[in-house]
């Protein structure tokens, strides 16, 4: 285990011949975002809501937070990365766009993960993954124009 933490692109093809099923996933215990937090995670990006449609699946050695018991998921690792990590717009992409990455170290815990509830981190979660395989270009464009507060570009006529 070398320790680095690196994510690369992979032809989704092989992602879905490696990662398709949930029980790919490392970690004794394999879960779903609840329906709630996945509204949640839309607001805190400025998502129309219900944009989000895919599961969004979680893995680890402990699904719940060890201070107040909240079912850990998608919305902790958001909250989190969304505190310096990574932007809105980077965020909705990977869930929702085409491209799909996967982190190419052994799955150590996920570094730096709060519950968005108690601010508890939790050492536990080792990976996550959606399986929204079609979302379209011209609906994500729109998408990210609404969190932006700009205009949707125009879609040419058929």
């Amino acid at each position: 285990m070398t320790g680095t933490r690196r994510t690369v692109e992979v032809d989704p093809v092989l992602f879905r011949a490696v990662y398709d099923s949930p029980a790919s996933l490392p970690g004794r215990h394999r879960w779903q975002t609840c329906e709630s937090d996945v509204r949640r995670i839309e607001k805190q990006l400025g998502m129309p809501p219900r944009t989000i449609g895919a599961p969004l699946w979680v893995s680890g050695d402990e699904p719940d937070c060890p201070k107040c018991g909240r079912r850990v998921n998608w919305l902790d690792i958001v909250s989190s990365a969304l505190a310096g990590v990574h932007d809105r717009m980077m965020i909705a992409t990977v869930i929702l766009g085409e491209r799909r990455y996967v982190n190419t170290e052994v799955p150590d815990a996920i570094p730096g993960v709060h519950c968005v509830d108690c601010r508890t981190p939790i050492l536990g979660l080792r990976s996550f993954k959606c399986h929204n395989w079609a979302y379209a270009f011209e609906a994500l464009d729109e998408v990210r124009a609404r969190m932006t507060g700009l205009p949707a570009p125009a879609v040419p006529a058929d």
